[in-house]
């Protein structure tokens, strides 16, 4: 499990990634203590700076990269985003989303962010495809869930035409959710769960839980409002 998230990291990052059989270097495992394996050592110019033993999960593996300087070219790029998308200049995005995918096409975080990028611009087909490759099995399926609830909400927005009261609350909640004014939106998906549960095959119930998976199970907005949407349910 270890092994290829760390040839990854390394591919990804300027660091050497060094493998020794302790037991064909039993005078390395005695100097740098290593009593279990996998024991990972990190260390700058000679010294040991940092290590951990057993298997952690990617995002704390790059929290520690992180501590002693070292930032990926991906990071650098999905900060260069970040920098273009509040200035609001989408050529620049549109540009290094395209270089990125092209250097990392494996990577979930950036396929996240591009699908975001590109449901953000309408390109739900682009959107959809670059999504297909995140599996059920994978941790990030979540927030790709999320992602595909988000194109049924503006592809609902597109084809409702509101004639009852539920209909305006749903393409309120839609608008709302789309803008990333999620309490709101959760709010008007509530209230229709609460008044009819089948509007729309649940369709209150079912955008509530694709922001869950979007927001993810620590937001306060997702705490709230799943209790909520229980206590609605039963």
């Amino acid at each position: 499990m270890l092994k290829p998230m760390l040839e990854k990291l390394m591919a990804e990052y300027d660091f050497v990634l060094a493998k020794i059989d302790i037991d064909q270097s039993p005078d390395l495992a005695k100097a740098y203590s290593v009593e279990g394996v996998p024991d990972v050592k990190i260390l700058v110019e000679g010294q040991v700076v940092d290590g951990f033993v057993g298997v952690l999960p990617e995002p704390q593996i790059r929290e520690r990269l992180a501590k002693i300087g070292l930032e990926s070219d991906l990071e650098k790029g999905l900060g260069a985003i970040a920098a273009a998308q509040a200035i609001g200049d989408t050529a620049a995005v549109k540009y290094q989303f395209a270089s990125l995918i092209e250097q990392y096409p494996e990577d979930r975080r950036l396929i996240l962010a591009g699908a975001d990028f590109l449901v953000g611009q309408g390109s739900f087909d682009s959107a959809t495809k670059l999504l297909s490759v995140i599996q059920p099995a994978e941790a990030e399926y979540r927030a790709a869930e999320g992602l595909r609830g988000m194109i049924q909400l503006q592809q609902a927005i597109a084809e409702l035409e509101p004639d009852s009261e539920l209909d305006h609350l749903y393409v309120q909640g839609a608008k709302a959710a789309i803008a990333q004014d999620y309490e709101t939106a959760l709010s008007c998906f509530l209230q229709i769960v609460e008044r009819d549960r089948r509007y729309r095959n649940e369709g209150g119930r079912k955008a509530m839980v694709s922001l869950f998976n979007l927001l993810g199970d620590d937001s306060p907005f997702t705490k709230t409002y799943r209790r909520q949407l229980m206590q609605a349910l039963h």
